[in-house]
């Protein structure tokens, strides 16, 4: 019977020490889930498990694909999300990069029956991070949009992955985007971008947008600090709508503290081109990746397409691009753009009613 008792005892404490174990735990996954990161990217909402049906048919491995989702560019980012997920079966986690008063919006819109199994994670971008690294023009402050910077903070946004593709919100998928996650990346490249030489691009003339081609397009080589870099001014430049990134050697090389590096020393000296070839977002990495970058198939990044409202390319070879990208003005959800028809077949109608297509189609009646 003392030896019954003891036994009893003993049970009672293990049971005890197993509650307080898992009581702590469960407090540290509060705080873990609660407390916003250091550069105010914090998790908002979370589906970590698809359906066992899914599961079944999806491979395992995780390929991390990172997006920029702005409230009033939305409709985007969902088309280029559907577009990918019903293209592969891998197991793809889209991690959204949206604004605080966004969210709702964005939840509402990714229960839509066409989505509701997709993986995703919502990370709440807080623009003060940029505080002193961008000069914003009081007159425009509208035009600014700090979602374009997100990419420059990949670890932060994907902590716990290797690797992770980042698209823009102004791309239709039309393969298996594991290919393009598998893009080899020469050892040093922290990662692979599609090269302005490339051979579907650089028969593209941009008309009214500088030279999109090249690093003269983008910085002032008239400034000593731009100089000193010793970079050609005739180097090719890349898309960094569209990209691959070992966030292993991301880390090594510091890449974020680099690019804000050259964000903040652009607010002082204006190291940027006057006659700036696309966004802002582009100078800094061009400055960071010269020639230490490796390259993806220009076929997983055929651009331009929003240029102009007029078609560059034959339906043939926009039906083979594995990638369709509307980099310009001319975007196929807000005014006459060229295959806009191609975009409409992964768009998915807003259950909010914020995102109205038909304003595209009435400007195009007005222009006639």
């Amino acid at each position: 019977s003392v030896n019954i008792s003891i036994l009893i005892v003993a049970v009672i404490i293990f049971l005890l020490v197993i509650h307080h174990n898992f009581l702590s735990l469960s407090d540290f996954l509060r705080r873990e889930l609660s407390d916003p990161s250091p550069l105010g990217l914090q998790p908002i909402d979370f589906i970590p498990a698809a359906p066992q049906r899914l599961t079944d048919e999806r491979n395992d491995k995780e390929i991390s694909v990172v997006i920029a989702a702005s409230d009033e560019r939305l409709g985007g980012a969902i088309a280029a999300m559907n577009s990918i997920y019903q293209h592969t079966s891998s197991n793809v986690v889209f991690y959204i990069v949206t604004l605080n008063d966004t969210v709702d919006h964005l939840r509402m819109w990714l229960r839509s029956p066409p989505l509701k199994n997709m993986r995703y994670r919502i990370l709440d971008f807080d623009p003060r991070v940029l505080e002193g690294k961008v000069q914003v023009d009081p007159q425009k402050a509208d035009t600014f949009k700090p979602l374009t910077f997100a990419r420059f903070y990949l670890p932060s946004l994907v902590p716990h992955a290797e690797k992770v593709i980042y698209v823009d919100d102004d791309v239709i998928v039309q393969d298996d985007i594991v290919e393009l996650y598998n893009t080899p990346l020469k050892p040093g490249h922290a990662a692979a971008f599609s090269d302005d030489c490339d051979s579907t691009s650089s028969k593209v003339a941009v008309r009214g947008a500088g030279n999109q081609y090249n690093y003269i397009g983008f910085l002032d080589y008239k400034k000593e600090t731009i100089r000193k870099l010793a970079m050609k001014a005739n180097t090719c430049s890349f898309n960094p709508g569209v990209f691959v990134a070992n966030l292993t050697e991301w880390k090594l090389q510091n890449i974020t503290k680099q690019l804000e590096k050259w964000m903040a020393l652009n607010v002082v000296e204006e190291l940027y081109s006057k006659t700036l070839a696309g966004s802002i977002t582009t100078p800094p990495l061009l400055i960071v990746f010269y020639k230490q970058h490796s390259s993806i198939d220009p076929m997983w990044n055929v651009r331009h397409l929003g240029s102009s409202a007029g078609k560059r390319y034959s339906p043939q070879f926009v039906k083979a691009a594995k990638l369709l990208h509307w980099n310009g003005h001319f975007k196929p959800w807000g005014r006459t753009a060229s295959y806009a028809e191609v975009w409409e077949k992964w768009y998915v109608p807003d259950p909010a009613g914020k995102f109205n297509l038909i304003r595209r189609h009435s400007e195009a009646y007005e222009a006639k």
